[in-house]
């Protein structure tokens, strides 16, 4: 089943379609938070990380689209992991003056935050392949340099440098638009 249907039945709250996609998406997700977390989580961590994906996939079905599914899928999945990940780590404590100070400049973040996004995902779609690929293995998939090589079947070197040309092409980009 496509994502599109699959997202249209979703939206419906047919749990019929929510097991498809986790069949469909499993290993996609675990592979992420592997890959991210890159050792730093248990299994159980990881295996509930996957499930709460899957639980916030459910909950937000009424704004899933099937154009870009596989990528919220990921968005969700590397946002779940990198969570888990800072509660490892201990935080300094901040103090009510600072989050008030800081929230007018968060909102103006956010934004612009949001807008480098756009602007990055329109440039990395005009790349070409397998360019693209790489950029997107490595970057999002959190895939080694060796993997990617392993995987398209070509040279570690190769995957080097497209990974640097794709860079400055899209550093180039950025900054004709003022990023």
């Amino acid at each position: 089943m496509d994502d599109k249907k699959l997202a249209d039945r979703l939206r419906k709250g047919d749990e019929n379609a929510f097991e498809i996609l986790i069949n469909k998406y499993t290993a996609y997700v675990s592979t992420i938070v592997f890959n991210i977390a890159d050792g730093a989580l248990a299994k159980s961590d990881i295996e509930e990380i996957v499930a709460d994906v899957f639980v916030t996939l459910w909950k937000n079905s009424d704004i899933l689209r099937g154009d870009n599914l596989k990528g919220y899928i990921g968005c969700i999945t590397k946002c779940r992991t990198k969570d888990r990940l800072r509660k490892l780590k201990p935080v300094d404590m901040v103090s009510i003056d600072d989050i008030e100070k800081a929230d007018d400049i968060m909102l103006e973040e956010d934004c612009e935050k949001q807008e480098l996004c756009r602007i990055l995902r329109e440039e990395v779609n005009k790349l070409r392949e397998p360019e693209r690929e790489i950029l997107i293995r490595y970057y999002y998939f959190y895939q080694k340099v060796s993997e990617i090589s392993e995987i398209l079947g070509i040279k570690t070197e190769t995957v080097k440098t497209k990974l640097a040309r794709s860079r400055q092409r899209l550093k180039s980009a950025l900054t004709e638009r003022g990023f």
